[in-house]
């Protein structure tokens, strides 16, 4: 179903609700067994009934978004303003929560409920989830109830949510998926029943777009089973962490030139590796892994920080969960914890990615490198004594590696 067709829809059912009516976006008897609307959550107390009438979700986001006093957060898709108002109360007056709707009628109705419920701290946009209208690193979270699955680009929807999210930024939502690989014209009327009108991801194509955006900490759990390999589910995951005036984002073409810079700087301090000269962009994106692939980057000026990337070990099929990784830092940045936010960001993206082993070789003469590792977990399997032939010297490797304790065996 087309943009244009989903706001005619939810319109008319806003105008409802503002009638009066209790509406529902699926099948009256799937509504009720199914846990939608109002039945979602856990506590809707002092709620008006307005909203609790036009409450169209499929669980409650708000009750895993670990939400504090004093934070933002942006609600995409806020319907009749019911997970606005459940938010604002968590963040209280010194906090702040945008609803998102691409309805005024929706928007009509949610700004009449947060009058009625005296919510002050509230303010409603006009827009889409696929092109949200506030700056980056806006909001300290994003809230979402069934709605995502109605997007016709879900890929653009997960960046934006990516770009408006401070670092350490928390994505939860509940959403409608599939699982398994049930037959697709039962499935398509499932998803019908239930109001999916866009089609929902599958478990699998949820994790792989949240990836490609930058997530990390990937958890998606399923909650209510609708028959015919339809779930609705809590999405969770987060935006990689980092100090101020720094984020940490996918790695893009267009970043070639600065990360084979920052690359070739630190081949020229003698300690990085027995290279000497930084390969060309093509042969860098075609020895290393797609994901989980980042770069820390200023938010002012756009200037690559530093990089972190990964090359398999093997081209065997056994070795696919082992991976050897590249971190490297601009040689004027290195006292700013990028080496250290880097690398925990990767390694999160690595046990989403199924990597269960990360090793990496390291001069021992590179003892902040050796340092930095011990501490996130690396440890020393042994020395590779006298290996190569570095600038005419023979040079020792320690060989590190973590073993994930979450993935693998």
């Amino acid at each position: 179903m087309a943009h244009d067709e989903v706001v005619r829809r939810y319109s008319e059912l806003a105008r409802e609700a503002l009638a009066g009516k209790v509406v529902v976006d699926c099948e009256a008897g799937e509504f009720e067994r199914g846990c939608f609307g109002a039945a979602g959550y856990g506590d809707t107390t002092g709620l008006p009934e307005g909203a609790l009438r036009a409450g169209l979700g499929c669980g409650d986001p708000v009750a895993v978004a670990g939400l504090r006093a004093g934070e933002t957060v942006l609600d995409l898709g806020s319907g009749g303003g019911i997970d606005v108002l459940l938010s604002a109360r968590r963040v209280g007056p010194h906090g702040k929560v945008y609803g998102l709707d691409a309805s005024p009628d929706m928007l009509d109705l949610a700004r009449a409920n947060a009058a009625q419920a005296g919510a002050a701290n509230v303010e409603f946009l006009h827009g889409a989830i696929e092109a949200v209208p506030l700056p980056g690193h806006a909001v300290d979270a994003v809230v979402s109830n069934c709605v995502i699955n109605l997007s016709d680009d879900k890929a653009a929807a997960l960046a934006e949510a990516f770009r408006v999210l401070r670092p350490g930024g928390r994505f939860a939502v509940s959403d409608v998926v599939t699982d398994g690989d049930p037959d697709p014209v039962r499935r398509a009327a499932a998803e019908r029943r239930v109001g999916c009108v866009a089609g929902a991801l599958t478990v699998e194509e949820y994790r792989d777009l949240l990836r490609r955006a930058g997530f990390a900490g990937i958890a998606i759990r399923l909650t209510a089973d609708h028959g015919d390999g339809v779930h609705s589910a809590i999405v969770q995951a987060v935006k990689p962490a980092i100090g101020p005036g720094m984020e940490i984002r996918p790695m893009r073409e267009q970043d070639a030139a600065q990360v084979l810079e920052i690359y070739q700087a630190g081949l020229d301090t003698g300690n990085a590796s027995f290279e000497t000269a930084a390969p060309s962009w093509e042969a860098f994106d075609r020895g290393r892994l797609p994901h989980p692939r980042y770069v820390a980057v200023d938010t002012g000026s756009g200037e690559v920080l530093g990089w972190v990337a990964a090359s398999p070990v093997s081209s065997r099929c056994v070795y696919a969960g082992v991976v050897e990784h590249s971190l490297y830092v601009h040689p004027g940045c290195q006292a700013h914890g990028i080496g250290r936010a880097l690398l925990t960001a990767f390694i999160a993206a690595s046990e989403d990615a199924g990597i269960w082993t990360i090793q990496g070789g390291i001069f021992p003469e590179n003892t902040a490198s050796l340092a930095l590792h011990r501490k996130l977990g690396f440890r020393v399997v042994g020395t590779r004594e006298r290996i190569g032939r570095h600038h005419g010297v023979w040079r020792d490797v320690v060989l590190m590696e973590r073993r994930s304790p979450a993935v693998g065996g």
